[in-house]
């Protein structure tokens, strides 16, 4: 699973295929649907639906992060850029400051792309795009200036997992690294704490097409990403993510998947509504979620202690 390979989206540069994909994200915004919610909101206009950005994506911070997955951190770590706003609404979020209370700024194309190559010129090893869904159209745009001006990171689409195939079908041959969520498997406990009852569907089908784009995760010498998909889980308590199901179907789709076993589940904003969020989980739960995913045949385990 070793791999050197120079970011995809150089290509759709040369050819012009880039500015194509610009043009198309664009017209998604108005009246939006770049994610499932369909919401219609004319962004370009200035309107805001649910996820509360409007014709700007707004940052709320960036910078290199230590704290991902291994294979994204290497010495340099992981360049992120944290986008405010998001097509969800969970209940528990541990970043609500930034996805549901909307600190951050709007930015214009060119500071995205400058923060985009300042990542770089700090040795960031990938550019890391944290709930980037609703501004799909926005990243595009100063992609196409920082590839310009010499922006050379593998691109990491690290999102909450509800997610458009027609969005993604505009990153086949950009993103190099699929970074998303599997939260869910059943309709009610989606739609309960993060409402969206059609999550579990719609994260199998954009996880299918996630996977055919890029494959599973590659790594180079360093055993850095280059690229593939990684899915995170964070186990809740109680076992409500489902995760048996779950990592029955990340099997599936590929025994070599890259999962996240994510025990860092908090009481965080809203959980408190919800009697079974009120606590962490338990070092037994965590080892359950565990066992439940190597029983499937998963054996590429990002797994911690607690």
């Amino acid at each position: 699973m070793w791999s050197s390979v120079e970011p995809c989206y150089l290509n759709l540069l040369r050819t012009g295929e880039l500015r194509r994909r610009v043009e198309q994200a664009r017209g998604l915004l108005s009246p939006c649907r770049l994610c499932p919610r369909q919401c219609g909101a004319d962004r370009l206009a200035g309107e805001t639906g649910f996820c509360r950005v409007g014709a700007r994506a707004r940052v709320a911070s960036f910078g290199p992060h230590f704290g991902e997955e291994t294979p994204l951190v290497g010495t340099g770590g992981s360049g992120t850029i944290f986008f405010s706003g998001c097509n969800l609404g969970c209940l528990f979020c541990q970043n609500y400051d930034i996805s549901q209370l909307d600190q951050g700024r709007e930015v214009a194309a060119e500071t995205l792309a400058g923060f985009m190559l300042d990542l770089q010129e700090r040795g960031c090893h990938n550019l890391n795009f944290v709930t980037p869904t609703h501004v799909v159209p926005q990243i595009l745009e100063a992609l196409e200036i920082a590839v310009a001006e010499g922006l050379r990171l593998p691109l990491v689409y690290n999102c909450g997992g509800y997610e458009s195939l027609e969005t993604l079908r505009l990153l086949d041959g950009i993103i190099d690294i699929y970074m998303p969520d599997a939260k869910y498997d059943e309709p009610a406990v989606a739609e309960r704490l993060s409402a969206a009852p059609d999550y579990p569907q719609v994260n199998r089908a954009a996880l299918r097409e996630m996977h055919r784009q890029v494959g599973d995760l590659t790594l180079d010498r360093r055993g850095l990403a280059v690229r593939g998909l990684l899915v995170r889980h964070l186990v809740l308590p109680e076992g409500l993510a489902g995760t048996e199901g779950i990592m029955r179907f990340l099997a599936e789709l590929s025994t070599d998947t890259y999962v996240n076993v994510m025990p860092q589940y908090r009481p965080c904003f809203r959980a408190a509504e919800i009697p079974a969020l009120r606590r962490r989980i338990t070092a037994q739960e965590y080892a359950e979620a565990v066992r439940l995913a190597r029983a499937a045949g998963l054996y590429r385990l990002d797994e911690r202690r607690l």
